[in-house]
């Protein structure tokens, strides 16, 4: 009797002619895909529903992992290779361009970004520093050795950025979302500024607020939970605007938006400095993504943000690829995440777990095949004369 559901699974890798990889289907049958010996394994442990719509082949495994009806063998960088290398073979009937469509239209609604961050970042300071290094610094870290222990590398990339910045006594800093508030504490320990870092996560919020405390440092660094849109330019200006891992956040039709409001709060001649994920091209995240792990986010590309920066007075003065940096980030991140697995499946159950892992894993493998990378990048508002004449005394130690 004809199996449909293998049957469909089987026209399905059939349609990927880039790539050797072995498929073991539930009944035991093994078949290979591809003109060369397999390089990974994709093993059904029983068929997929009819809820999975293999249309959107990312959203379909990605759910079917979380599951336990999929599973992986082999090196996550060839997978990824894979799916990046026969992405066009899946656009039929013009169903990524409608999902795209609708991923632009909740990004319209600004009013959503508070939900859409809370349903990452308030999952609980205990579950990020099970896997975050002691600082909680949840974005690339900067290694200057492969040996670099995490936390030491995530320091590095804090005094990285504030280098670049070249923060003075007395200036006032800003940092937009500014995470679990080490980059501001920092800045105002090693450099006499006023910083102040603002937050729509209320995790987040508690626990700077509670550092900057026991560390003594009311008087130089603040933390505020609101949105960087209600920050108001008339009663708060600053000379040193920093945003690291926010910008994904905003949604392609509030990329314009941030670049405005940075424009407004910052002082003429002022410096800012962009730490974003990017993209070679202009599209949305994958709908895996965005339904479990980062909902309305937006990969903005290299050459969309740059093209932003004269429309706002903006002028570059250093931009800088961080791409193997982050990969060895999350490689880090899962290791720490792995050595938790019983204790967070305890917590928050066993498809979590599987769903966190996936998510690890294939954002370390992007950084490594898909051309996804990060920048940083360095401007000023409008131009300024009185900067260092290079960049060595800001970008090395």
């Amino acid at each position: 009797m004809l199996d449909i559901k293998k049957s469909l699974l089987n026209s399905f890798f059939e349609k990927i002619t880039n790539g050797d990889f072995e498929v073991v289907y539930w009944d035991g049958e093994r078949k290979q895909y591809g003109n060369g010996e397999p390089k990974v394994k994709i093993i059904f442990n029983k068929p997929l529903s009819a809820d999975y719509n293999l249309d959107d082949p990312v959203l379909a495994f990605g759910e079917a992992y979380m599951d336990e009806i999929v599973d992986f063998e082999g090196s996550f960088e060839e997978v990824l290779w894979i799916a990046t290398q026969n992405d066009d073979n899946f656009k039929e009937n013009g169903l990524r361009e409608k999902a795209f469509s609708a991923f632009k239209s909740l990004n319209n609604q600004i009013k959503n970004q508070k939900d859409n961050i809370q349903h990452h970042y308030d999952l609980g300071n205990d579950f990020f520093s099970l896997w975050l290094d002691e600082s909680m610094n949840y974005s690339c870290a900067y290694f200057k050795t492969p040996e670099d222990s995490l936390y030491r590398a995530q320091l590095q990339k804090v005094d990285h950025v504030i280098k670049k910045l070249n923060l003075q006594p007395g200036e006032r800093l800003l940092d937009i979302g500014s995470g679990w508030g080490w980059l501001i504490i920092r800045a105002a320990q090693q450099h006499d500024v006023k910083a102040t870092g603002i937050t729509i996560s209320e995790e987040q919020y508690r626990a700077a607020k509670k550092r900057i405390e026991e560390l003594g440092l009311g008087d130089l660094v603040d933390v505020l939970l609101l949105d960087y849109l209600d920050l108001d330019e008339s009663k708060y200006q600053f000379d040193k605007v920093v945003s690291v891992g926010m910008f994904e956040h905003v949604g392609k039709d509030n990329l314009g938006v941030y670049m405005d409001k940075v424009n407004k709060l910052l002082v003429p001649g002022g410096l800012s400095m962009l730490h974003t994920i990017t993209g070679v091209q202009e599209k949305g995240v994958n709908s895996w993504i965005d339904k479990y792990i980062f909902p309305g986010g937006y990969i903005p590309s290299i050459r969309e943000t740059i093209w932003l920066l004269p429309e706002y007075n903006f002028h570059l003065l250093h931009a800088e690829s961080l791409r193997i940096h982050y990969a060895m980030t999350l490689d880090r991140w899962y290791e720490n995440f792995c050595d938790n697995l019983d204790y967070i499946e305890q917590q928050f159950g066993r498809r979590f777990v599987r769903m966190w892992g996936l998510y690890l894993r294939s954002c370390a493998a992007s950084f490594r095949v898909s051309g996804l990378n990060i920048h940083q990048l360095l401007f000023s508002k409008g131009l300024n004369n009185n900067l260092p004449l290079t960049m060595e005394s800001l970008v090395t130690s």
